[in-house]
């Protein structure tokens, strides 16, 4: 069970502002048919990844995979004060029925990216796969959820710089303390320390101010909000005439 809430906090920290959020923001369909595609999308891409995370786990030592896991979540937590961004081709639609093109849309945009490598290192680390598998799948569809029905009000009172420093903020931590719990006590000296700290800084500075993507999860909100609203208007004129 606390594998599966891991798994289910991790992921929905994970989503915000991640590229198959702005996925979910910006689609048109209905917000039912949008999480039905998210869910069939999410139980087959993450149940590949799990089965890779539960492979390594069985070929790795589990002291190398715990490092490797440090190294992970100091990287995602990079790439989540960072942002993501959606490629013109990631936002084109596919012409099958809406939940079929939102779950091929969303298995696409999963490969590859942030929640599902961090699904596989969550099953390599943790070695309980269906609880891996179930608790990322409901994370999924709460971060997608929040979203789709609670974009709009997030970017008017909540910047989206903020749900982003907090997420990478929570990573980096979780980074940090698996680091020390891994790693030789030779290398917990202060100078190692100092080191790593400063390495840290530099990375989050650059990931995190340098090359971020700023303004880009509400500016996707409030378009699809001003696209609703000229739809509506274009009725009513049809209407009227």
């Amino acid at each position: 069970m606390a594998s599966f809430i891991k798994a289910l906090l991790l992921v929905v920290v994970a989503e915000m502002g991640d590229k198959t959020q702005l996925l979910a923001m910006v689609s048109k369909y209905k917000a039912k048919q949008v999480l039905l595609g998210v869910l069939i999308a999410t139980i087959l891409n993450h149940a590949l990844a799990v089965a890779v995370g539960s492979y390594l786990s069985s070929v790795i030592p589990m002291d190398l995979v715990k490092i490797i896991a440090a190294v992970s979540f100091l990287a995602f937590g990079l790439w989540t004060i960072r942002g993501d961004k959606l490629d013109d081709e990631e936002n084109k639609k596919v012409k099958f029925g809406p939940i079929v093109t939102v779950a091929i849309a969303f298995f696409l945009a999963e490969m590859g990216d942030k929640t599902q490598l961090m699904t596989i290192t969550i099953a390599a680390e943790n070695q309980q796969p269906l609880f891996i598998l179930m608790g990322t799948t409901v994370g999924m569809l709460i971060a997608d959820g929040i979203g789709i029905l609670g974009g709009a009000w997030m970017c008017k009172h909540i910047p989206d710089i903020y749900i982003k420093w907090v997420a990478g903020a929570i990573f980096i931590f979780f980074g940090t303390l698996t680091v020390y719990n891994s790693v030789p006590a030779a290398f917990l000296g202060p100078i190692y320390i100092v080191l790593y700290l400063a390495l840290m800084g530099l990375l989050i500075y650059l990931f995190g101010v340098k090359f971020a993507y700023f303004g880009q999860v509400c500016d996707i909100a409030s378009a699809k909000k001003d696209d609703s609203l000229d739809v509506e208007s274009e009725e009513e004129i049809k209407k009227r005439a």
